[in-house]
């Protein structure tokens, strides 16, 4: 395993009022080592909708709870690569 996709997207989906057609995601595990997040906002990442506009203490809660989202999902692929590296 190289690395594995979290919560894969298409710009084009996602920003439709932009000229753009890139496949992206919201966190890589890569080489099973490393996770890399990408940027996190107020955004339901389900749904793609931006909240809390105006309230930073409610955007700042929901960015660390995508992020803590995000390295749980993670950690699911690490066990994974983990429990394969024991057979």
């Amino acid at each position: 395993m190289v690395h594995e996709r979290i919560r894969p997207f298409n710009t084009k989906e996602t920003y439709p009022e932009q000229s753009l057609d890139n496949d992206l995601c919201q966190a890589v595990v890569a080489r099973g080592t490393s996770v890399f997040l990408r940027g996190q906002v107020a955004q339901d990442l389900d749904t793609r909708e931006s909240l809390h506009a105006g309230d930073a203490g409610a955007q700042t809660a929901k960015a660390m709870a995508n992020i803590k989202m995000l390295l749980e999902e993670s950690a699911a692929i690490w066990i994974i690569f983990a429990g394969l590296l024991c057979i």
